[in-house]
């Protein structure tokens, strides 16, 4: 089985090109769904991916210098460590209740899902904090220490369950700091690779990592976001990122097996496209129609 993995790969790869980072939390729930991985090892298969996927933006990001890099710092000095705590913990779990507790791990990442979808429809809403010029953002000691208990909290959920790296971090970026719509990107993806690296470590000295997996998804996601991120004709930008919620949600009700989730997930992925296909429709004929309405250019 390759040719499905890389298919998968370019699949992410072609959603965080059109919407961000935010499309690679998909990849977990398709190992476990779809190709019925054990919950810990589709979380460390998907974190090593995201390290290595993840670094391409952030070096573009940081040539670009959209990286805010203090901010980076301080998240980082929490989600590092806690991350290898998360990692450590799922480890733990594996040897000490064998099988039985990928049971639990399923639910965890399926917790995780629901509330990274729920996040990132308010992260498609709330523009609370972003600001419209580059002026310089010194961060007070208040400052620090939120981003540093940012990173603590979310950094533990990665590494337990891999679902977050771009989706916590980028909200309360949102919600917290005085920063431009292009920092806030090129920082959340930034430090969601520096994060990943070692979480991926983590899972890679624990033997929790599919390196067959792992190099076909590469094949397949890398081209994937390089070739839909330089697309000019985008499709609309905030009907995919509650598609992907959707997605998110409905994946983790899955994962959690709550009563009746066969029947959830079928009646959410049905409503969902009928309105995610509305919304777009409502979408191109608003831009059309700004474009209709346009003076032409002498």
């Amino acid at each position: 089985m390759t040719w499905q993995f890389t298919l998968t790969g370019l699949l992410i790869g072609g959603l965080v090109g059109l919407t961000g980072m935010g499309g690679g939390s998909l990849l977990t729930p398709i190992l476990v769904i779809l190709f019925g991985f054990k919950p810990t090892y589709a979380v460390g298969t998907d974190i090593l991916h995201g390290a290595i996927f993840k670094s391409f933006g952030a070096v573009r990001h940081r040539r670009l210098g959209t990286v805010h890099a203090r901010l980076t710092l301080w998240m980082f000095l929490g989600s590092g460590p806690m991350s290898l705590l998360g990692v450590a913990l799922a480890t733990h779990l594996k040897h000490v209740y064998g099988d039985s507790v990928q049971s639990f791990e399923a639910y965890a990442i399926g917790v995780a899902l629901i509330i990274g979808g729920f996040g990132l429809i308010a992260k498609t809403f709330i523009k609370r904090g972003i600001q419209p010029s580059d002026d310089p953002f010194i961060m007070s000691t208040r400052d620090r220490w939120i981003a540093f208990t940012i990173g603590a909290v979310f950094g533990f959920v990665v590494g337990l369950t891999s679902v977050g790296s771009g989706t916590f971090f980028g909200l309360v970026m949102v919600l917290v700091y005085p920063l431009t719509v292009p920092k806030i990107v090129g920082t959340d993806i930034f430090h969601a690779a520096a994060l990943l690296w070692v979480a991926g470590a983590g899972h890679l000295i624990a033997g929790n990592v599919d390196l067959h997996a792992m190099f076909w998804l590469l094949l397949g996601s890398i081209p994937g976001v390089l070739m839909t991120s330089q697309l000019t004709l985008r499709l609309p930008d905030r009907s995919l990122r509650l598609g992907l919620a959707t997605v998110l949600i409905l994946s983790g009700i899955k994962l959690v097996n709550t009563p009746g989730a066969d029947y959830i997930v079928l009646t959410g992925f049905v409503v969902g496209a009928i309105v995610f296909a509305t919304w777009g429709v409502h979408e191109l004929r608003q831009n059309r129609a700004a474009l209709a309405t346009d003076p032409p250019l002498s």
